[in-house]
C-alpha cells in the first residue's frame, strides 16, 4: 500500500491531507508519452491524465467524508500510479463500514450524468468547432469515470466490490467469517486478473493482480486473527465507549515507554514494569482510544463477537 514515506503533501481539504507518491511522476511521463497521438496537442493528454487522478481524489474522498459521518475517523488520501487509497478507519460495525466503502462508486455514479451534461453542453455551445480536441477529451474522461466504477464493484477484496460483499456478509456472517469469504474470493479473482493480464500482455493488469492477491492475503491473515480474538475470554464491567466490545483477558496493549505487553484493565491504566500512565486505552476491536473512566462507565453493554 503506499505510505506517506514515499509521497508529500499536496493539500488539504476539510481536515483530510492528500498525498502524492513519487512514483506516480515516472508513470505519468509514460503514460502521456504513449499517448501522444489521440490529440491535436499534447496538452491534451496531460489534462486527461491530470483529470484521471481528480475522478480518483473525488472517489478517495467519497470514502472519507463517509467515514467520518458514520462517526469513524479518516484524515488521509495518498494518490499512487494504481489509483488512490483513502485511509479510513469507520467504526467496526457493518453498517458503517457498507457506507463508508459504498460512498466512493456513488461518486463515480453521480459524475455520469454530470459528465454527460457537459458533453450536451460543450455540443449545444459549439465549442468542438473551436477547440476540436474537447470532444475526445469529455468522451475519454466519461470512460475512465465508469470504467473505474465498473472495475472498483468487481467484487474482489479489497477493491471496493469486494469490500461491499464483506460488509454485507457481516451482518450475516459475523465479522471475521465475512472477511475469510471475502478473501477466498478474491484470491479467485487473481487467478482471473492474472488470466487476463497473459492473455492481453498487460503490465498493469499484472501489477494489480499482484496488489490484489497482497491484500487477499493480508485480509485472511486478518480474518484468522479476528477469530482467534473472538474465542478470547473477556473482561466483565467494562465496555468499549465506540464499539461495545468487552476487552480481552490478557496483556494485548503494550507500554509506550518501556514496550512491555501487559492487561491495562488489570492494573487501570499504569504498566506494571516502569509506572507509566495511559488516559487512553485502544480497543483491540476497533482501534478507538477511550479514557479509562469511559470503559468502566459505558451504557452500551458488551456485544459478543462472532468468529
Amino acid at each position: 500500500m503506499p505510505s506517506k514515506p514515499g509521497a508529500f503533501r499536496l493539500f488539504r481539504v476539510a481536515g483530510i491531507d492528500v498525498f502524492l507518491h513519487w512514483s506516480w511522476f515516472v508513470v505519468a511521463i509514460y503514460e502521456i508519452q504513449e499517448r501522444t497521438t489521440d490529440y491535436h496537442s499534447p496538452v491534451w493528454n496531460v489534462v486527461e491524465y491530470l483529470s484521471l487522478f481528480l475522478i480518483v481524489t473525488l472517489h478517495e474522498f467519497g470514502h472519507s467524508l463517509a467515514c467520518r459521518q458514520s462517526g469513524g475517523t479518516a484524515s488521509e488520501v495518498v494518490l499512487w500510479p494504481l489509483g488512490g487509497v483513502a485511509y479510513v478507519n469507520p467504526p467496526q460495525r457493518p453498517g458503517p463500514t457498507l457506507w463508508s466503502i459504498a460512498a466512493g462508486p456513488l461518486v463515480n455514479v453521480v459524475l455520469i450524468p454530470i459528465l454527460l451534461g457537459l458533453s450536451l453542453l460543450i455540443r449545444y455551445l459549439g465549442l468542438p468547432a473551436i477547440i476540436p480536441d474537447i470532444t475526445a477529451f469529455i468522451h475519454a474522461v466519461a470512460v475512465m469515470n465508469l470504467g473505474l466504477l465498473i472495475f472498483n464493484l468487481l467484487p474482489v477484496y479489497p477493491l471496493d466490490g469486494g469490500q461491499i460483499l464483506r460488509s454485507l456478509l457481516w451482518f450475516v456472517l459475523g465479522r471475521a467469517r465475512s472477511l475469510t469469504v471475502a478473501t477466498v474470493i478474491g484470491f479467485v479473482g487473481v487467478v482471473g486478473l492474472l488470466g487476463i493480464a497473459v492473455l492481453i500482455r498487460s503490465l498493469w493488469i499484472g501489477l494489480i493482480a499482484a496488489f490484489v492477491a497482497l491484500n487477499c492475503w493480508r485480509g485472511f491473515q486478518r480474518a484468522r486473527l479476528l477469530s482467534r480474538l473472538a474465542k478470547l475470554p473477556r473482561h466483565e464491567g467494562f465496555a468499549c465507549p465506540s464499539c461495545g466490545s468487552a476487552p480481552p483477558i490478557g496483556p494485548f496493549w503494550a507500554c509506550a515507554q518501556c514496550h512491555k505487553p501487559f492487561d491495562t484493565f488489570e492494573t487501570h491504566g499504569v504498566c506494571p514494569h516502569c509506572g507509566a500512565q495511559f488516559p487512553l486505552t485502544s480497543c483491540v476491536d476497533c482501534g478507538i482510544k477511550n479514557p479509562m473512566s469511559g470503559w468502566a462507565g459505558a451504557t452500551e453493554p458488551p456485544r459478543p463477537l462472532h468468529p
